[in-house]
């Protein structure tokens, strides 16, 4: 099983701000979090880490697949536009 960097919509950043309570029922952002995390099954990019034993841990794909499709949402295509 691959080892990916914990991340939590619970979590307070800096900016205090609790992710978790960004996502707005009704929203296109809370339906791009639905779908991502209840209804795609996100196993298939799971071969592609071999870092289980060893190495750094990877950022999920599904946060990065929400990221992606986020930004391409508001018109951001280029990956250097994309800052999180």
């Amino acid at each position: 099983m691959p080892k990916f960097i914990p991340y939590d919509y619970k979590q307070n950043a800096m900016v205090v701000i609790n992710l978790n309570d960004q996502l707005q029922a009704g929203t296109f952002e809370h339906a791009i979090h639905y779908l991502i995390n209840h209804k795609l099954d996100l196993s298939i990019f799971n071969s592609a880490y071999k870092n289980d034993v060893t190495g750094r841990s990877a950022y999920d794909p599904a946060i990065l697949l929400s990221i992606i499709l986020f930004a391409y949402s508001k018109g951001i295509t280029s990956s250097r536009e994309i800052h999180l």
